[in-house]
């Protein structure tokens, strides 16, 4: 029954995977991560805190530090890891992460997890129409709406529409569906084409054939260009590292630095991005964290800039450690900019600035609460 119904959040630290038991889900926010209060810096299970819309404050819980006191994974270091394997980000052995929905009939349909930047259930009363086509009020944006078949819930201006949201740079669109069901990690190999437009194929997802879609027609039905030329203004896809030991953080700043163009790669530890350097790798700007277990981030950018291909890439520190004394070290070691952790627009800022040549924040850099939430 409900009442033996339990909430279990499911949480990926490195290698580790393990099940946070909570008692209820409420929904999700945008919010701004402030630094932990010195008085509680002790307590590694908090990685931050926030200040809701209603004026309350709650904590962030530290993935890393509730998998340290429950003994998960215990042992195991980032050097344990082949660097070969995590400098291969697209092999065809690679589990990926798919969204679970239905849309238009009761077929399985899965879409590309890393492609969606948000999930949302718009009122249907929001919903009004330009030349014809469906189209929401959405952050600020008149964002395109386009149903995939008959997904499409009823007339009840009180009725909820689930809606995948997909951004690249300054456009956005949403793609409405009956229900969002899960997420699911598998092999995405398709073994029955379609002639079907919108449509890969189909492939078995969780021990169930499930149509794969084509996300490119749906986004070209929302913008006929989207795959066309650059808009005037917007720069090439650039490239960018990331180093963050935290789950926590590292999901908050590969979908920012994702939605507006920039192709991420991550990875948990300085050792392993030392061993991307090594075999060649490639990118354009290197943003990481100051405290990191094994090798910090100091130790990390002083490595960087002694030699190999890295030594001229601009280096951006993720930090909760603002003093003058600190940021000077950081400077000294080689990282060209600081920023505290977390705000979206100062990040984008930050990291838009450091590839075009412009002067860094010589101090952590932040935004006032409440303002550039990160989605």
């Amino acid at each position: 029954g409900a009442a033996d119904s339990l909430y279990i959040v499911v949480v990926q630290v490195g290698a580790s995977r393990f099940g946070l038991i909570v008692d209820r889900v409420f929904d999700t926010e945008e919010i701004v991560v402030k630094p932990v209060a010195p008085i509680l810096r002790h307590i590694t299970l908090f990685s931050g805190n926030t200040i809701l819309g209603d004026g309350s404050v709650i904590m962030i819980l530290d993935p890393n530090g509730i998998a340290r006191v429950a003994g998960i994974g215990a042992g195991r270091t980032a050097a344990d890891a082949d660097p070969a394997i995590v400098a291969d980000t697209e092999g065809s052995d690679r589990k990926m992460a798919l969204l679970l929905f239905k849309a238009g009939s009761d077929q399985a349909k899965a879409v590309p997890l890393s492609l969606v930047s948000r999930l949302e259930s718009i009122a249907r009363s929001s919903i009004e129409y330009s030349s014809g086509q469906p189209v929401t009020q959405y952050r600020g944006k008149i964002m395109p709406l386009v149903a995939l078949g008959d997904a499409v819930r009823g007339d009840d201006p009180a009725s909820l529409q689930p809606v995948l949201v997909f951004a690249d740079g300054t456009r956005v669109m949403g793609l409405m569906v009956d229900e969002i069901v899960d997420v699911r990690e598998d092999h995405l190999k398709i073994e029955l084409m379609t002639d079907q437009p919108g449509f890969l194929g189909t492939a078995v997802v969780g021990g169930r054939a499930t149509d794969i879609l084509d996300i490119s027609f749906w986004l070209k039905s929302a913008f006929k260009d989207w795959f066309g030329n650059n808009p005037i203004g917007r720069p090439e896809p650039r490239t960018i590292l990331v180093v963050e030991d935290s789950p926590f953080f590292r999901s908050l700043i590969i979908p920012a630095l994702s939605s507006e163009g920039y192709t991420v790669t991550a990875v948990e530890h300085p050792l392993l991005a030392l061993a991307m350097r090594d075999a060649g790798r490639v990118f354009d700007l290197i943003l990481s964290d100051i405290e990191m277990p094994e090798m910090d981030g100091l130790t990390f950018a002083r490595e960087v800039r002694a030699g190999g291909s890295w030594t001229k890439l601009p280096m951006l520190a993720l930090t909760s450690r603002t003093s003058p004394t600190e940021t000077q070290e950081g400077r000294a070691a080689g990282f060209d900019g600081y920023l505290s952790k977390f705000d979206r627009e100062v990040l984008i800022a930050a990291v838009r600035s450091a590839l075009s040549g412009e002067s860094l924040p010589r101090r952590p850099a932040t935004a006032k609460a409440g303002e550039g939430a990160l989605s």
